[in-house]
């Protein structure tokens, strides 16, 4: 362990002492004006006190072991040399709240690291396989459990749905993962793609040259890259032809292979869409397919491709999906609530038939 813990118990409550041999990094560790061991008290009911290099944990016994994992889990991080960033606390609360404990030992990849199952999972699944990413400019952890999962699918299978709302890094892990595996030298390129305006993908009216016009639709996936990779690698390898950026209209014809391809905002194609895009699968290619049902953009009745084929494609073999809840939203807390607050509306709506009003 990064620091020495002691236990004095007291019928209904616990009090555990940690003692961290670093001082260097323990103000990284509290945050400024001890921001981070606040937090961890709001998420966890518990009364953190901290005196020199000595934490004094208290409260309920289960919430101040927890504590207790969690600022280990960071006190190492920092250790490792990676700073703690926005949203790091919160992640490590959840993971904490989600296992047992924590495994120790990992087995290092090529670009990524697979630790050993955790013990349990509360999203109902089996126990999975928690994924460390490494794309050489930062090293990624799970933040969640339902992104341990996904983590885990990318990591492992060749074609990969990833549903559910915004801000659960969807696209963003699959981004990291797929630098991760080119500069492994598992696949030779990495193809992203989504469609570029809305589902109708009518640029013709958009003024400047094909890349102007598409550009702003593409700026999520840019901003991965760039912040997955340093600015001048993502550059070059641009010009190589390494990394490609193109809208989903110009994927027809084409067979992908040893390339790790990512379609974003797949929820705004339509079914003949998907089809195509995903039968553009090659020789030791990867797809990852990332959308939020919820925000589907098509006109009309027109059925959203990545509903219809998360239908048909039930029980394929070597499809994998990772769903993700409003629990596993690791933006600001903020968005969270906002994602639940419209599912709770979507909910009462759809219990309102057409043409019956709401009793009350």
């Amino acid at each position: 362990m990064s620091a020495r813990s002691g236990t004095e118990s007291a019928q209904s409550a616990e009090k555990v002492v940690l003692n961290f041999d670093d001082n260097q990094l323990l103000g990284a560790l509290f945050g400024q004006h001890d921001e981070n061991l606040a937090r961890i008290e709001q998420l966890l009911d518990i009364n953190i006190a901290s005196r020199g290099n000595r934490l004094a944990i208290e409260g309920p016994p289960a919430a101040c072991r927890m504590a207790a994992g969690v600022l280990n889990s960071l006190y190492q991080q920092l250790r490792e040399g990676r700073a703690i960033e926005t949203g790091d606390v919160d992640g490590a609360v959840r993971m904490a709240d989600a296992a047992d404990a924590i495994p120790d030992s990992a087995i290092t990849g090529k670009g990524f690291a697979v630790t050993a199952p955790a013990k349990k999972s509360t999203s109902g699944g089996a126990a999975h396989a928690v994924t460390q990413i490494n794309t050489g400019k930062r090293i990624i952890s799970p933040r969640s459990p339902g992104q341990a999962v996904y983590m885990d699918m990318l990591a492992n299978q060749q074609m990969v749905f990833g549903v559910g709302p915004a801000g659960t890094g969807k696209t963003y892990l699959a981004v990291a993962m797929a630098v991760a595996k080119l500069l492994a030298g598992d696949v030779d390129r990495i193809v992203l793609s989504r469609p570029a305006v809305e589902a109708g993908e009518n640029l013709g009216f958009l003024p400047g040259d094909m890349k102007e016009k598409v550009d702003p639709y593409l700026r999520p996936l840019y901003d991965a890259l760039y912040d997955v990779l340093p600015a001048g690698q993502v550059e070059k390898r641009f010009e190589s032809g390494q990394i490609e950026i193109a809208p989903l209209a110009f994927m027809r014809g084409r067979t992908l292979s040893d390339a790790f391809v990512i379609l974003d905002e797949a929820q705004n194609t339509t079914a003949m869409q998907m089809k195509m895009f995903l039968t553009r699968f090659g020789v030791n290619c990867q797809m990852v397919i990332a959308g939020d049902p919820s925000q589907t953009d098509l006109p009309g009745s027109a059925r959203s491709g990545l509903l219809h084929a998360l239908d048909i494609l039930r029980g394929v073999e070597g499809i994998s999906v990772a769903r993700f809840g409003d629990e596993d939203v690791v933006r600001h807390p903020l968005v969270g609530s906002i994602v639940r607050a419209y599912d709770r509306e979507d909910n009462i709506s759809a219990a309102v038939k057409p043409g019956r009003r709401k009793k009350g």
